[in-house]
């Protein structure tokens, strides 16, 4: 299986994971746990007010995956005029944030984020260099200022 396909897997199982489902299967039970996430998010709406909440996703791949993430439960993420592209509000209720929805964002953003170093390293180690290892610490020599 291919490193794609393992990632697709393991989003797959992260996902049922947190709609409650023993197990992953098809199309129609990744369906079916979805819903069962929405039908949950109604039920909390009901008796959880909606709370404006504000989220500063560091890069341009967790930003993408928390938007998405919130579309696909219904959810309608904004930015405020001037806010920076990186923040992402979000009016939803704020025991679906807290038990669901950020728990499964960390859980993907970390599967995504390992998958894209994996991928980012093994092609520059192939392609541009083998060493793919941080810069090496020296000390200042006396005289130059400290940053």
């Amino acid at each position: 299986m291919s490193g794609e396909a393992l990632l697709r897997e393991k989003l797959r199982k992260i996902e049922a994971l947190f709609a409650g489902a023993g197990t992953v299967g098809e199309k129609l039970a990744a369906e079916a746990a979805l819903e069962r996430v929405r039908a949950k998010l109604a039920e909390i709406t009901k008796s959880d007010p909606l709370i404006e909440t504000q989220f500063s996703l560091g890069d341009q791949w967790s930003r993408k995956l928390f938007l998405a993430l919130c579309r696909r439960y219904g959810l309608q993420p904004y930015r405020l005029h001037r806010q920076r592209y990186t923040t992402v509000m979000l009016k939803a209720p704020s025991k679906f944030i807290s038990e669901i929805l950020w728990p499964e964002f960390q859980e993907l953003d970390s599967a995504l984020r390992h998958y894209l170093n994996d991928v980012t390293t093994r092609i520059i180690r192939e392609e541009v260099h083998k060493d793919t290892g941080e810069a090496a610490e020296m000390t200042a020599p006396k005289g130059l200022p400290k940053s």
